[in-house]
């Protein structure tokens, strides 16, 4: 890996921000349904509509953004008629969703990772899966040290149409960035998300980060990887 890349995509979650995934979900899905306690709707119920309505953004064909997707099948499952929860969602993105950083790990190498692919590469991207509100990216990636203005660009389903393991999902973001695939480094912890639909779909290189790595049985990356620290390494000599 020692080519000039264009740009340098980020996954966020379990490569930027380490985490366990069904720990993150269930302790960030409770502070959530306290938030919204004043809608009445049963804990049970609304996190069954969280996870269909992520699903329908997954599924999501680009005929709409992923927060249209999402408020569709949230609303019709819940009975919610009161929009108003969509702006009391925003703020707790903004607020109570900070202190789901408890169920998330330290990584004090995440700034000079994404420091060093500044001065690689021409443009960054944190190419976190859209499943959240701008606000929400923001406070995620604040766990870790980093701001909107260490990215180029930064997906959220206000912003996407498509999302992982979707491969238009990166074809967009090579859209919206004005490069080729062939010109992108894709860096990730998923086997399938990252570098499946990135890489062997859309023709990127990539880079697997093993520290909190998902692995895919079907599709198993036999790439470039290591742990972050090795991540560092390898950008430091491109």
């Amino acid at each position: 890996m020692n080519k000039r890349y264009k740009a340098i995509l980020y996954d966020m979650d379990g490569t930027l921000v380490p985490m366990d995934m069904k720990e993150f979900t269930d302790g960030y899905f409770r502070l959530l349904a306290k938030r919204l306690t004043p809608y009445n709707i049963p804990t049970d119920l609304l996190i069954d509509s969280i996870w269909k309505g992520t699903a329908a953004m997954v599924q999501n064909d680009g005929s709409r953004k992923n927060v249209e997707a999402f408020w569709e099948v949230f609303y019709k499952l819940t009975g919610v008629t009161d929009k108003s929860i969509e702006a009391e969602c925003d703020d707790f993105y903004g607020r109570e969703f900070k202190d789901a950083k408890a169920f998330t790990k330290d990584n004090d190498l995440a700034t000079e990772a994404v420091a060093l692919s500044r001065q690689k590469a021409d443009l960054v991207a944190l190419s976190t899966n859209p499943l959240f509100p701008m606000v929400g990216q923001v406070t995620r990636m604040s766990w870790v040290g980093l701001k909107p203005e260490d990215f180029d660009l930064v997906t959220s389903y206000e912003s996407d149409s498509y999302c992982k393991p979707n491969p238009k999902y990166y074809e967009t973001v090579c859209d919206r960035l004005g490069v080729t695939p062939s010109e992108c480094l894709m860096i990730g912890n998923d086997e399938e998300e990252d570098m499946y639909a990135a890489c062997t779909l859309c023709g990127m290189d990539g880079f697997l980060v093993t520290d909190t790595m998902i692995k895919s049985k079907e599709h198993p990356w036999k790439g470039p990887k290591g742990s972050f620290e090795d991540l560092i390494e390898m950008l430091k000599e491109l």
